[in-house]
């Protein structure tokens, strides 16, 4: 069963050769061109997606609004997505030992930022990659480096692998 990542982790993309992404500093933040008038009564926060080439040769990468997809609270609505204020990376070319970061401003009801899942699906050199999932939640601590370990990051792990276990268990059964 697939199992999504935790907020700090790296994905590597096997059809990419040194190409990988993560979710990360998942924090309450207001954005700096000011507050969407849709956005009032909702706690806003902020979230990078980090794409690093570790490989030998250029990637074009394409993040886009429609490419990102923001889940918040036990029922997985959608969050309100400042695109304004977000910044995406829209066809960068990202050279060996090179990263390139997208940022979100996002708000949502504060009761349900304990849960944020997050969705994302490149386009790499006009190509799809397989959609991607982080998980994670205002409050909780992230590994910086993105080594894992830690006890916030082991006890989020463990409620999304239980979760989605049984899941599938209510699936088949």
């Amino acid at each position: 069963m697939y199992e999504p990542n935790v907020v700090g982790d790296w994905q590597e993309y096997d059809e990419h050769a040194g190409l990988r992404v993560r979710v990360h500093r998942l924090n309450a933040q207001e954005p700096p061109r000011g507050r969407d008038d849709a956005a009032e009564g909702l706690t806003y926060f902020t979230l990078r997606v980090t794409v690093e080439n570790r490989g030998s040769e250029r990637f074009g990468v394409h993040l886009e609004d429609g490419q990102l997809d923001i889940r918040i609270g036990p029922d997985g609505e959608s969050a309100f997505v400042d695109w304004r204020n977000s910044q995406f990376i829209e066809g960068y070319d990202v050279y060996p030992l090179r990263r390139a970061t997208a940022v979100l401003f996002a708000a949502g009801p504060e009761a349900a930022l304990a849960r944020v899942d997050v969705q994302v699906h490149l386009r790499i050199d006009e190509e799809w990659t397989d959609r991607r999932m982080w998980s994670g939640g205002l409050g909780l601590q992230e590994d910086p480096h993105g080594t894992g370990g830690g006890p916030a990051r082991e006890g989020l792990a463990c409620q999304v692998s239980n979760f989605l276990r049984g899941q599938a268990e209510e699936g088949t059964g």
